[in-house]
């Protein structure tokens, strides 16, 4: 339906349609005069109607000296030969509404009157414009065969026989030709309009798509940091099940960790909501955290009780691809989630290095934990996401349990 609506509402030749045809106005434009109607004559209709007409005309009168150079014809005969051309001439004006019809009816009358000759013509043309290749074919061979005949019956006095036939010939085939070649660039233009419309209605298509692709990106990113918050919420929680005997400074501070991620994860959650509803792609949307980013995540992660060691080696740090900044970021907000989770106390060793040239490798790496770990829900897909991002990014990542007991993530992103 929706593309159905594009085409429709797209103006075919805006102030120019009284060059075009009736039938490809109709065609180009099919709510142009209201569905179910028939389409009024343009301008141009008009101007090739008369000229029509005044072809036939011309041909039948020029064909009167034929008569009069014919003796051995009674005077009746030639009385009834002009009044029957000029009824085909009048015919004409009936060609747009029965084109075959009326080019069938001057195969006979040709026969009988000379002066229809011009009306025959015309007639043949409109079946060329308007019909089928084969009814072109099939009247067009009518016309050549009655030529001899006709010429056989009443021979030109001016005329061999043979040259007359030629002669004839050769004006049926060029009225079937220009008719031809008037339909063809007829279908070509509504060909060239229709792939128009088809090009016009894929490009709203892949626009939309792009679009909805870049609203689900979008959601993804906020989805890793609605994790993160998330993650936060919840290990500090355990934390303050699992050590009721805190003193009131450690609740203090967990309860603001807690309130201050909650409040983010909710102003999170609303930014999701919000770009899966949207119509399009957010412009105002914050931007998303690159290499740039990864001191304010550790500065968050240590605020949050965590011991993370920091070793940074990046030449050029400006030069990071955006992509692989955010790759990298995300590789490291996992890992140190994940830590939170499963190590809760252990020091946590990160590492980011890398050149042009050589790639951008990351390794976060934290110490076995100490004690029971409180069970922390979660689906367990991060690594899998983080994998599946780093491989479409061209790099690689890697992770499992140290010889120590602890646990490492490293990655290997592409740079130049």
């Amino acid at each position: 339906m929706s593309e159905d609506k594009t085409v429709r509402t797209t103006p075919a030749f805006p102030g120019r349609r009284w060059l075009l045809p009736s039938a490809l106005v109709e065609q180009l434009d099919p709510d142009a005069d209201g569905a179910g109607r028939r389409s009024r004559r343009t301008a141009r209709d008009w101007f090739v109607d008369f000229a029509c007409f005044g072809l036939a005309v011309l041909i039948g009168l020029l064909s009167v000296d034929t008569l009069d150079q014919e003796a051995h014809l009674p005077y009746g005969w030639g009385v009834a030969d002009q009044l029957i051309g000029a009824l085909a001439c009048a015919a004409v004006w009936l060609r747009r509404r029965w084109p075959v019809g009326l080019a069938v009816a001057m195969v006979p009358v040709g026969l009988v009157s000379v002066t229809s000759g011009g009306a025959a013509l015309v007639a043949l043309f409109t079946v060329a414009v308007h019909r089928p290749f084969r009814y072109t074919a099939w009247l067009t061979g009518a016309f050549v065969l009655v030529q001899p005949v006709f010429f056989w019956l009443r021979p030109d006095p001016q005329l061999p026989y043979l040259v007359a036939n030629l002669l004839g010939v050769l004006l049926a085939v060029t009225a079937a030709g220009w008719g031809m070649l008037a339909r063809s660039k007829r279908q070509l233009l509504l060909s060239l309009r229709d792939r128009a419309r088809r090009a016009e209605t894929e490009a709203r298509l892949r626009a939309e798509q792009a679009q909805r692709l870049a609203r689900e990106a979008i959601a993804r990113e906020m989805h890793d940091v609605l994790a993160h918050r998330l993650t936060l919420l919840s290990v500090h929680a355990g934390a303050l099940e699992f050590r009721p005997d805190a003193s009131r400074a450690e609740v203090a501070r967990a309860a603001g960790v807690i309130r201050e991620s909650a409040h983010e994860a909710l102003q999170d959650l609303r930014e999701i909501i919000g770009v899966l509803r949207a119509d399009e792609a957010d412009d105002g949307a914050r931007p998303q955290p690159t290499l740039a980013a990864l001191d304010t995540l550790v500065a968050e992660s240590r605020r949050a009780g965590m011991e993370v060691a920091f070793v940074r080696r990046v030449t050029d740090p400006a030069a990071v691809p955006a992509s692989v900044g955010r790759t990298a970021y995300r590789v490291v907000q996992e890992a140190l989630t994940n830590a939170r989770k499963h190590a809760p106390g252990a020091e946590v060793a990160l590492s980011v290095t890398g050149a042009p040239g050589d790639g951008l490798a990351v390794s976060v790496r934290n110490a076995p934990p100490e004690g029971e770990v409180p069970a922390v829900p979660g689906s367990g897909q991060g690594l899998i996401g983080l994998t599946e991002r780093a491989t479409l990014a061209g790099g690689t990542l890697e992770h499992g349990p140290t010889a120590d007991g602890g646990f490492e993530v490293r990655a290997r992103l592409p740079w130049g």
